[in-house]
């Protein structure tokens, strides 16, 4: 920062200010080495038995991946991620690989929900939380299969993914 100031007097003269300003940010790991971060692989194969949304037509779903770290008091958001659109199909076969890097399977959540895209908002038609801590996830990859709807009357629906953890 650089203040210069002048002022005229009957015997003129010029008056320089200089003000320096120096700011440091040390932020520190919650661990004394660096955070080494895992690889977290969801393979969405498909989803089944969808419920129609729409009005006229059919949906059109998509899937939406958000993971979190289910703390006791303060949750840590890890990201999210989104599928493709499949339209008009209420047994969607996307075969879409997402990666995520975490630190840890320790209170991992992955939430799926299945929207359906409309212009205006989107309908959920479904959605289930996987406890990724207790898969005994490892490299080689695990199928998971999860019901994201119950219906009372008919077939419930199903999401189907591989998931695969590497340190």
């Amino acid at each position: 920062l650089h203040i210069e100031g002048r002022r005229t007097t009957p015997a003129s003269y010029k008056v320089n200010f200089y003000f320096s300003l120096h700011l440091q940010f040390t932020f520190y790991s919650r661990h004394p080495n660096s955070i080494k971060m895992g690889i977290l692989t969801v393979f969405l194969d498909k989803a089944t038995n969808l419920k129609n949304e729409d009005t006229f037509g059919k949906s059109d779903p998509y899937v939406k991946f958000e993971l979190e770290q289910d703390n006791l008091i303060f949750d840590h958001d890890m990201g999210e991620m989104k599928s493709t659109t499949k339209s008009g199909d209420l047994n969607p076969v996307y075969e879409e690989e997402f990666v995520f890097n975490i630190p840890t399977l320790e209170n991992m959540v992955l939430h799926c929900k299945i929207m359906d895209e409309d212009i205006i908002s989107d309908d959920k038609m479904g959605k289930c939380k996987i406890k990724l801590e207790e898969l005994g996830l490892s490299a080689e990859p695990t199928p998971v299969s999860e019901k994201v709807y119950n219906r009372i009357f008919g077939k419930d629906s199903f999401i189907f993914l591989t998931i695969a953890y590497e340190e």
